[in-house]
């Protein structure tokens, strides 16, 4: 990724949040920026619901395979130790390391995908959601991680653009 690819690709982002009045619109804007700073093959979003401690998937890039329905209950993980408590990302770079944390983890490797970043939002102190970005095994390389940091306030914006478009 170079500083162009990257500035033209967040002024996209920006453009697409506020001109869009559709929730699918701010995730795909979102997805687009991922794509050039760290590149993903499986791209969804999950939002948390801390008062029925569920959460749901509210945008996928592979609707047959990770439709937007139904909820899940919070799982209280190491995955979750990571996310929540330690406010970090979770990366896992095989598909052992997948399984061990994702039951779906056959449909994963199903669609070529066989490490996983998922990059945690939190505003107000309060942890809205997850994005999840997927891709072949040992993909995500200390390296992608750390550019990774770039999706951070974009993250934050779409959530709330989200929530701004949900409410109209």
């Amino acid at each position: 990724m170079t500083e162009t690819n990257f500035a033209e690709a967040l002024a996209a982002f920006d453009a697409a949040i506020a001109t869009t009045s559709e929730v699918e619109g701010v995730w795909a804007a979102l997805q687009a920026l991922a794509d050039v700073v760290v590149g993903a093959k499986l791209f969804t979003v999950m939002k948390l619901d801390w008062a029925t401690e569920v959460s749901g998937r509210t945008y996928t890039s592979h609707p047959d395979a990770y439709p937007v329905s139904g909820t899940k209950p919070i799982n209280r993980t190491h995955w979750f130790e990571t996310i929540h408590v330690q406010r970090q990302p979770f990366v896992a770079n095989t598909i052992k390391d997948i399984a061990d944390v994702f039951p779906d983890h056959e449909l994963i490797w199903s669609l070529g995908c066989g490490s996983v970043l998922n990059w945690p939002v939190f505003v107000g102190d309060t942890m809205l959601g997850t994005v999840n970005m997927l891709h072949e095994e040992h993909y995500y390389t200390p390296a992608r991680v750390e550019a990774a940091k770039q999706l951070s306030l974009a993250a934050k914006t779409a959530f709330l653009a989200v929530e701004h478009v949900e409410r109209r």
